[in-house]
C-alpha cells in the first residue's frame, strides 16, 4: 500500500512486510522506523530521514532517495536497484550483504564502499545455469503473484541474475528446482520481497520436500 506524506515525523512506525511501490513521500522524519521486508519498488523518498531505520531484505529498485539520510540505518541483505542516492548520506550505517546494482554509488555521502557488507555491481551479473533450473524459474514466473511482484524478472523481462543468486546462497540448484516446481501452482498470495519465496523453500525444506 502506498504512502504519501509531506513534511511531518512518522517516528517509530512498523512498515514490515509492507508493499509501498510508488509511495510519494517529501521531507519526513521515519527515524526508528522497521523497513524490514519492505518494497520501496519504483517509491520516491527524497530528503527523508531514515535515522537508525532497519532495512533487512529491504529492495529499493527505482527508488529516488534523493537527499535522504540514512544516518546508523542497519542494512542486511538489502538490495539498491537503479536507486537516485544523489545527496543521500549513509553516515555510520551498518552493511550486511547489501548490493548496489546499476546505482550511481558516487554521489552519495560517507558510504565506505570498502566495507565488506557492500557489494557492487555496475550492470546485472552474469550467471552461468542449467536449462532446468531456467526452465523452473520461467515456469515459476508465470505464476500471477511471482508476476505481480517482479522479484524474479528484470524490466525488459529476463530473468533476475542477481535474485538467483541470492537463492542459490541458500540452496543447491537441484533443491531450487524442486521447490520451485512446487511452488508454481501452490502460490496464492500477494507479496513483494524475494524474502517471502526465501521463507516459502525453508518451509518446504523444514517438511523434507526438498
Amino acid at each position: 500500500m502506498a504512502i504519501n506524506f509531506k513534511n511531518t515525523q512518522k517516528l517509530k512506525k512498523n512498515f514490515m512486510y509492507n508493499n509501498l511501490k510508488k509511495s510519494n513521500c517529501f521531507d519526513v522524519d521515519f527515524s526508528g522506523s522497521n523497513f524490514d521486508f519492505t518494497s520501496l519498488r519504483g517509491a520516491h523518498f527524497k530528503g527523508c530521514n531514515f535515522y537508525k531505520c532497519t532495512f533487512k531484505s529491504a529492495e529499493l529498485v527505482g527508488t529516488n532517495c534523493k537527499k535522504s539520510k540514512f544516518k546508523q540505518a542497519k542494512f542486511e541483505d538489502t538490495i539498491f536497484e537503479g536507486v537516485n542516492l544523489n545527496g543521500a548520506d549513509f553516515s555510520g550505517a551498518t552493511f550486511k550483504n547489501t548490493v548496489f546494482l546499476n546505482t550511481d554509488v558516487s554521489v552519495a555521502a560517507n558510504l565506505n564502499l570498502n566495507d565488506e557488507g557492500i557489494i557492487v555491481y555496475e550492470s546485472m551479473p552474469e550467471l552461468e545455469m542449467s536449462e532446468e533450473l531456467r526452465a523452473a524459474i520461467l515456469s515459476l514466473m508465470e505464476n500471477e503473484y511471482v508476476k505481480a511482484s517482479r522479484v524474479l524478472d528484470t524490466k525488459d523481462g529476463d530473468i533476475n541474475t542477481l535474485s538467483v543468486m541470492r537463492l542459490l546462497a541458500h540452496y543447491e540448484e537441484k533443491a531450487l528446482i524442486r521447490g520451485f516446481k512446487i511452488m508454481q501452482p501452490r502460490l496464492d498470495k500477494e507479496f513483494c520481497t524475494l524474502s517471502y519465496l526465501l521463507k516459502m523453500l525453508e518451509t518446504y525444506k523444514e517438511a523434507g520436500f526438498l
